[in-house]
């Protein structure tokens, strides 16, 4: 019989954006599964994965066999509601993120535009599923996600700079709007946007209103990605700049554009790795200004609207856990963390789930009388209909996303 709870080794990224060494937590946890190789100190990491996506699975520890794999044989273990929905599969894929500078400014295709995508060029769209997801902060987190308000972008673009790139048949400043205005940021030659940022940086802090901060925040964007980046001007100008502590959430569903820009995280989504680009990037890795155009949606309108709220779970039976709930069915996420001397115990799932420790270490109780070691950086598939128990004597904080 299948085990229904296996310890797993999970594969690294080594992108540029990357924190580098031992500064990146994604390194830090990657490399405390027993046989993986040193942090090697001049490289940079990006992004641990875990769960069954093929660019970048996960194996058994014990075997050395694909998660995903050992899912097919025991299809079981997934539990029947999401058998029958999704197949012999886990529909989402949870990752550690760590970055020192913006991510590309980008948006994940939905359903409709991702089978079209997919279909028309399946080595860059590698799947036809769409992409929302939600990001929790482990460190200090900034990030672009979502739209100002419209009233406050039709202020700013009222700014002499900018007056350009605002349609001349506009009696109204809509969603349309700014849509044609995002594009045009989008289009202008190196040479217009650089000429644009110095414009912007040159005048009073006060005329940007409550966004005082956009002329520094261009000059921080402009030495990661340099003045003549489109990006800059979309994320500073049109989106909300959020700055999050540990513990807070956001959620960015499908077509919802955002870049995140340093700290690190735990990101989960539903199971895909399609992403449209259009800056914070090599020109010659952006794609086209006309499709980011036509995807887009304008949901949300305030930073407000980004974020996700932590709630207590009623999974965890000590009331120690709580769960980050987005509003999607193919995924929420669970955080429980332990004090000094404390117990915590999570009902069964009647779906798979995978699970990591992001601090500290203590045990972990199974059915059958089994007691597995738990530390920071090991991460575990846990198969349906399993009840756990948690224990520490030193502390213990422990991220499990799971589907029903």
């Amino acid at each position: 019989m299948a085990d229904a709870v296996v310890q797993l080794r999970c594969g690294v990224k080594n992108d540029d954006w990357g924190k580098k060494g031992k500064q990146s937590m994604a390194a830090q946890l990657w490399s405390q599964t027993p046989g993986t190789d040193e942090i090697d100190e001049s490289k940079h990491y990006s992004e641990m994965w875990m769960g069954t996506y093929p660019s970048n699975p996960s194996y058994l520890l014990s075997t050395g066999e694909q998660l995903g794999d050992y899912i097919k044989k025991n299809p079981q273990l997934v539990g029947k509601s999401v058998l029958d929905r999704y197949g012999p599969e886990i529909p989402f894929l949870p990752k550690i993120l760590s970055f020192s500078k913006a991510l590309p400014l980008q948006i994940h295709p939905d359903l409709k535009l991702a089978e079209k995508l997919h279909k028309q060029d399946p080595k860059k769209y590698g799947d036809s599923n769409h992409k929302p997801e939600i990001a929790v902060a482990l460190s200090k987190f900034e990030l672009f996600a979502g739209w100002k308000p419209l009233k406050d972008i039709q202020a700013l673009f009222k700014l002499k700079p900018l007056e350009q790139f605002v349609p001349n048949n506009s009696s109204t400043f809509d969603d349309e709007t700014l849509r044609k205005a995002c594009m045009s940021l989008l289009s202008a030659p190196p040479t217009e946007v650089s000429a644009t940022i110095k414009e912007l940086q040159s005048l009073p802090e006060s005329q940007f209103g409550a966004y005082s901060y956009i002329p520094g925040l261009l000059d921080r964007l402009n030495k990661q990605y340099t003045d003549r980046d489109n990006g800059n001007l979309v994320a500073a100008l049109l989106m909300n700049y959020i700055t999050l502590g540990p513990g807070d959430s956001v959620f960015v569903p499908a077509d919802s554009i955002h870049a995140y820009l340093e700290g690190d995280i735990v990101e989960c989504m539903a199971r895909s790795d399609n992403v449209i680009n259009t800056g914070f990037c090599p020109r010659a890795e952006r794609d086209s200004v006309e499709l980011f155009g036509q995807a887009l949606t304008f949901v949300p309108h305030d930073t407000q609207g980004a974020l996700l709220p932590r709630r207590k779970s009623d999974k965890g039976s000590q009331g120690r856990t709580d769960v980050y709930a987005p509003p999607i069915s193919e995924f929420s996420v669970l955080v429980t963390t332990l004090g000094a001397g404390e117990m915590e115990t999570h009902k069964a799932i009647l779906g798979p789930s995978l699970l990591i420790v992001t601090k500290g270490c203590g045990e972990m109780k199974i059915p059958g009388n089994k007691t597995v070691e738990l530390k920071k950086g090991y991460v575990f598939f846990v198969g349906q209909g399993v009840a756990l128990d948690f224990g520490t004597e030193k502390g213990l904080a422990v991220y499990r996303a799971y589907a029903e």
